[in-house]
Order: structure tokens, then C-alpha cells, then sequence
């Protein structure tokens, strides 16, 4: 989740974002550019994200950087070239329906410039440039509404105009909320100078999930008759996803033959594009019957009424003789271009994936239809071979080999009733290769290394039973006995070494396992569970984690702890303690600390195994603090970022705690306290996310 309520402020509702390529908000902290995105409702709130959008921050806690005393939402921010800065519309009901049209250097600071009302103009709008006919010096502003209508005019960097007197129709599905073409957006100042859109299809929907993404569209300026126009064509990357190819050339659609072109063809997503020659038609409908049966009934018809010269029911007229068609099939998805992108109609259909439901008829009623062209093109999935909730540095595409694989939150969720695998594209012989193992209801689950494409090879597991399991089919190879938790993650690291194979758990410096066995010596790896329901998570190959000090087993209390080749991540909804087996009195303790999200994290020390102890943190409300429970024995101000990496180190000589903040020569914090003597060491988070590396003791 890029923004989740409860973890991040304000309210979430949609809104628009940029690539600040040239840092002009000054949050960039690192090699990569910000992205910065808006949204919040009754005035606008700023997020950014310096990890190329894998965790992002609010800035300024959240705050509104924009007030808008009127119900508002859904600001749409872009850069204005000519005036090399950037604008932002947002919706608000001032008076009426319209848009506040802001401006800024900074993406932070924001100036009031003007108001564009009309009454079609609700919700979710989008602005931006277009070339009049392709041609440089003849750039028109166009401005949209949620429900795809739209109008040309002019933009002088602070006042949209137009001298029209009412919108467009931008495409011709149900522009409502929950229809077909809802509240598109456009990516702009592309590198190739496209504009290209997306909108929400409300009409697609699960028990999850509500709507998908339309087909990326190119969007272009032309004149026509009655003025300028937005054309919509499918982006040329389309083709990167065909796999088969059918054509056809000079037929004849003849309803007293009732022959079908497409008898054979077979398909669940596809393209279809057409030209029809309908001077001298006689038919009286023509088209295409979509995942059509036997049996003569279909889905979805596309049809073309030669009398009427309409086209699911709207305007068509034949250009020079000719009707073209473009149509796009997907699961659960109808797109319909025509006229040379002048025609757009998005549907959302509930297509059959069943296989006797995947047929296509081209049809003719009445008569005869003459075929000047068609085409045929299988569609393959755009998704690739990368898995969306599961992270990791293993290679797709992936495969289950018994068991049901599901995308979750916090990973892949399996359910199985024996032994269920599932198996990755990558290989290897000696490796490092670890990853957090969460048991639901299962008995076991684990790491699955060596092993051909069925998962036979070896696993190392945990089990309910109390135990840490080495094995291959036929074979309990080596065990450990250990307590497991269900319901908590727990990290395994697995190293190989010809015969040798080696087991760690929780973080512990020592192998729980090193054992050795000949019978594969190379193969794919993969994720094993046993009997129940578990979820796995952070799957790498290497030997980046979490660094830390030589210590025991860790163990969770509070909260929920994983490991990422960044350092340990974890995930508390209030206090939430990660503690090794390792204990001191006097000591230096170090480490290097983030807050993700949230509000706290610090490094505990001389604690019992809950956690109760001394812990040095920093807090994004702008301080570090020395506390234990019941008591903040000392705080230092300053000012805390989320997203940013703090060292904090702590130095104990009896009753005497100081704490360091960077690199400083001097302690932030030099207090005393005689509660604690001496206890174990770990970290904490506190209604936050957060990153622990680095730790050391001495």
C-alpha cells in the first residue's frame, strides 16, 4: 500500500503525483528522484517518496499545504514549461462546480491564481497540453472533468480560458462513478513527448477489489469540422504483448452463408482490428460476437447498424465508404476504438475464461458485408514475471506445485493440505538464501533450495511442533528443537556449501543446523508449507540483511519484525520490541535508525525479555528521548524526518546514560537513572514503521 489510513495522515482520497526530477522541493535524500504526490480533501496534503515509490512520507506531518474552506479533493499537479514552474488544479464546490488553479515553484509553497467553474466540471479533473495537429506553435490547454467531458482553451500560466460554450465527450462507456471511464489522468512531460491516459473502469470488480485500469491511451489534437478534437489510440507498446497473429484480406460476411472467419480461433484476451467497405453493403448489421459459444450465444456483441450508422449505439458515419474498427478484450474489459481515435468506448464486460467460451464470430444480418481487412492478435499478460506483494530478488516467472498461492499485504499467502511449493525461475548451486516464514494455521513452512520444478530437493523449515527442520523427500536430514510461534514471522537463512548445508534462525550469529548431504547439488529455489494456511515474505538470495552484533536467536515482542537486504523492518501499532539473546551492563550500543512511517524508534537496552528497559529513540515529532516505563527520564529537540537514517549511539557507566545523535562529539542527552542495571539489547518502534542496521556493541 503506497498510502494506507492509520499510517498515513489525512484522507486518502484520489489525487495526482510527479516525478520532481529536478529536486525543486529540496526532499530528495538520496541518488533517486522524489515522487511527490497529493491528495487529502477540504485542501491538499503532500507525499513523497525517495525509494522510487516503495514507502513514502508526509510532509510536514501531514498538514494541509493548501486550505480550502469548500468541500474539495482530487488535485492534479503538472509543470507548466512555459513559466517553469509548477500548477495544480483541484476540484471544489465554490459556488458551483470548478476548479482552484494554483501555482508553484516548490511543489510545498502554493499561491492561489484563479477559479475555472462550469457546471459539468465535478471531481477528479485533468489539464494539460496538446499540439494542434502535431504542429509546434499551435499548443492548446485542454481541461477535463471525472466523467471524461472536456474543452479547449488557453492556459497563461495563471487563468484557464476557452471560448467554447460547452464539453466534449471524451469517450462514450458510462462516465459515472462505479461505470465504465471514470476520473482519468494523463502522464505528461514524457521523454517522448506523448501524453497518455488511464481511468478507472468501476464496472470490473471482485470481493477485494473495485475496478481496474483501462488500456494506456495516446492522446492527440485535431481539426475536424466542428473544431478541435481529442482522439484516444491505444499506445504502440500493445504490440510487446503479441504472441499469435491472424489476418484476413478481401472477404465477404454473408448471412445466408452463415460461414464464420474466425471458426478456430480461440482466445480469453486478444485484439481485433477491421475495415469494412459498407458503400454497397446490404446487411443491415454487421460486427463481432465476443467469448461466443456453440450453442450461439456470446458475452458481448460489437455491432455496427449500416442503416442507422451508429456503432454500439453511437454516431459512426463511414469515412470515404470505410468503417475501421480497433478492438481490445480483456478479462473483464472491452475497449472499442474507431475513426481514427475520434470513437472511444470503454466497457466492462464479465467475460467467460472458460474454454468453451472463447470463441469469436464475425457476423453479417440481413446481407452481405464486404471484409477489407482484419487482423487478429493474441494479447499475453503485461504483468511480467515479477510477483506484486512478494519481495524479493528471485526470478520469474514463478510456478505452484501443489497448494494455493495468493497475494496478500504481507506477502504470499499459500493454503495447502499436504505439501504445497512454490517454485521460482532462479538456480543455483552454493548460495546464501533467506526469508521470513509466517505460520498461520500450517504445521510447517520454509525455505525450498536445490530443487527441480516440482519442489523435490531440500527444504529447511519451521514447525509448530518446536522445531527447525533440514530434509529432502525420503530424508529428515538434521533438526533442532526451538519454540515457534504461530502467527509471528520468522527469519530463515539458509547457506550452501557443496555437501554443506547450514540453517539459521531469528538472526542468531550461529547456524541452528550445519549438516551435510550429497544428493542435489544444484537446482531452482522456492517456498515450501505443510497442511494449513502460511505466509512468506523477503525472499533473497545473498548475503544482505540485517547486520547486527554477535548474538543468540532474536525474538519478537510486539509488533512484527522481517528482514530486507535494507536491515530489519518492523511494523508496530504501539510499543513493539525486537530483542536479542545478548546482555550487558556498561556498554557502548550503536545502530543506524529510521521511522519509515509513524512515530518512533530507538535502540533498548539492559531489558527483560518484554522489554521492559531503558530505550534511547528518535521521534518524528522532533525529538530524541531517553525513557523507560512509566518515565521520560530526558529528551533532546530536534528535528526528525521520516524516511531519513539517524545513527543514534548510547554509552551506560552505571547510573550514568548518554546518548549521541550523527556524528556529534558530544552526547544530546547525559542524564541518570537506577532503575535498570543490566538487561538485554534490541530495538523498539513505536506506532510506526521502521528500519533498524547496523547495530554494535562493545
Amino acid at each position: 500500500m503506497a498510502l494506507e489510513p492509520g499510517v498515513h495522515p489525512g484522507t486518502l482520497f484520489s489525487g495526482g503525483g510527479v516525478v520532481d526530477r529536478d529536486n525543486t522541493s529540496g526532499l530528495k535524500t538520496g541518488a533517486l528522484d522524489p515522487i511527490v504526490v497529493f491528495a487529502n480533501t477540504n485542501g491538499v496534503s503532500v507525499y513523497y517518496s525517495n525509494d522510487n515509490g516503495q514507502t513514502f512520507q508526509a510532509y510536514d506531518k501531514g498538514r494541509k499545504q493548501i486550505e480550502i474552506p469548500n468541500e474539495s479533493r482530487d488535485p492534479k499537479v503538472f509543470w507548466d514549461t512555459a513559466r517553469r514552474r509548477w500548477a495544480m488544479v483541484a476540484w471544489s464546490d465554490q459556488g458551483g462546480n470548478g476548479v482552484n488553479v494554483y501555482t508553484s515553484k516548490n511543489l510545498l509553497d502554493w499561491t492561489f491564481a484563479s477559479r475555472y467553474s462550469a457546471p459539468w466540471l465535478f471531481e477528479c479533473p485533468d489539464m494539460f497540453p496538446l499540439p494542434l495537429d502535431g504542429r509546434t506553435g499551435q499548443q492548446r490547454w485542454v481541461l477535463t472533468s471525472a466523467s471524461s467531458q472536456y474543452v479547449v482553451g488557453s492556459f497563461d500560466g495563471t487563468a484557464f480560458r476557452t471560448d467554447w460554450t460547452g464539453p466534449q465527450q471524451m469517450d462514450l462507456g458510462t462516465t459515472h462513478a462505479g461505470g465504465t471511464f471514470y476520473a482519468a489522468q494523463t502522464f505528461t512531460n514524457t521523454p517522448d513527448g506523448r501524453t497518455v491516459q488511464m481511468a478507472w473502469q468501476g464496472g470490473n470488480r471482485g470481493s477485494t477489489w473495485t475496478g481496474n485500469a483501462s488500456f494506456p491511451a495516446s492522446l492527440d489534437l485535431v481539426t475536424t469540422p466542428d473544431g478541435p478534437r481529442i482522439t484516444r489510440t491505444p499506445v504502440a507498446e500493445l504490440a510487446s504483448l503479441a504472441s499469435e497473429t491472424k489476418t484476413w484480406k478481401n472477404q465477404t460476411v454473408d448471412a445466408a452463408r452463415g460461414e464464420n472467419l474466425f471458426a478456430g480461433v480461440k482466445a480469453d484476451t486478444y485484439e481485433i482490428t477491421a475495415q469494412f467497405d459498407v458503400k454497397d453493403a446490404s446487411a443491415t448489421r454487421f460486427g463481432f460476437d465476443l467469448h461466443a459459444r456453440s450453442d450461439g450465444s456470446a458475452d458481448r456483441s460489437v455491432v455496427y447498424d449500416t442503416a442507422a450508422q451508429t456503432l454500439q449505439g453511437k454516431s459512426l458515419k463511414p469515412r470515404i465508404g470505410k468503417v475501421e474498427l480497433r478492438l481490445l478484450v480483456d478479462r473483464g474489459q472491452l475497449e472499442i476504438f474507431a475513426d481514427g481515435g475520434r470513437y472511444s468506448l470503454s466497457d466492462n464486460v464479465d467475460f467467460d475464461s472458460a474454454a468453451n467460451s472463447q470463441g469469436i464470430r464475425l457476423f453479417a444480418d440481413g446481407g452481405k458485408a464486404k471484409l477489407d481487412s482484419a487482423t487478429f492478435t493474441r494479447l499475453n499478460t503485461s504483468w511480467g514475471t515479477s510477483q506484486s506483494t512478494l519481495a524479493g530478488n528471485l526470478e520469474g516467472p514463478w510456478h505452484s506445485a501443489g497448494g494455493s498461492w495468493s497475494d496478500v499485504n504481507g506477502g504470499k499467502r499459500v493454503s495447502t493440505s499436504g505439501d504445497g511449493f512454490y517454485i521460482s525461475a532462479s538456480s543455483g548451486r552454493d548460495a546464501v538464501y533467506q526469508g521470513d516464514i509466517t505460520l498461520d494455521s500450517a504445521r510447517a513452512a520454509g525455505l525450498t533450495f536445490r530443487a527441480n520444478a516440482s519442489g523435490v530437493g531440500y527444504t529447511a523449515n519451521i514447525d509448530t511442533s518446536g522445531t527447525v527442520k533440514l530434509w529432502r523427500p525420503g530424508k529428515d536430514i538434521a533438526a533442532h528443537s526451538t519454540p515457534i510461534t504461530a502467527g509471528q514471522a520468522h527469519h530463515l537463512k539458509v547457506q550452501t556449501n557443496g555437501a554443506r548445508i547450514r540453517v539459521w534462525l531469528d538472526n542468531g550469529s550461529e547456524p541452528v543446523i550445519d549438516a551435510s548431504d550429497t544428493v542435489y547439488t544444484g537446482g531452482l529455489f522456492g517456498v515450501n508449507a505443510y497442511d494449513g494456511t502460511a505466509t512468506v515474505q523477503n525472499l533473497n538470495i545473498g548475503t544482505g540483511g540485517f547486520t547486527a552484533f554477535p548474538a543468540g536467536r532474536w525474538a519478537a515482542r510486539g509488533g512484527t519484525w522481517t528482514v530486507t537486504p535494507a536491515g530489519l523492518r518492523g511494523n508496530s501499532a504501539q510499543d513493539g520490541f525486537y530483542l536479542s539473546d545478548r546482555s550487558g551492563g556498561d556498554f557502548t550500543y550503536e545502530g543506524d535508525l529510521s521511522v519509515t512511517n509513524g512515530t518512533a524508534t530507538g535502540l533498548t537496552f539492559r531489558a527483560g525479555p518484554d522489554g521492559v528497559g531503558y530505550t534511547a529513540n528518535v521521534d518524528t515529532s522532533g525529538t530524541v528521548k531517553l525513557w523507560r516505563p512509566g518515565r521520560d527520564i530526558a529528551s533532546y529537540t530536534t528535528s526528525i524526518i521520516e524516511g531519513r537514517t539517524y545513527h543514534l549511539k548510547v554509552r551506560t557507566d552505571g547510573s550514568r546514560l548518554r546518548v549521541w545523535l550523527g556524528e556529534g562529539s558530544d552526547p544530546v542527552i547525559d542524564a541518570t537513572d537506577t532503575a535498570y542495571a543490566d538487561g538485554l539489547f534490541g530495538v523498539n518502534g513505536f506506532a510506526a514503521n521502521t528500519v533498524a542496521q547496523n547495530l554494535e556493541v562493545s
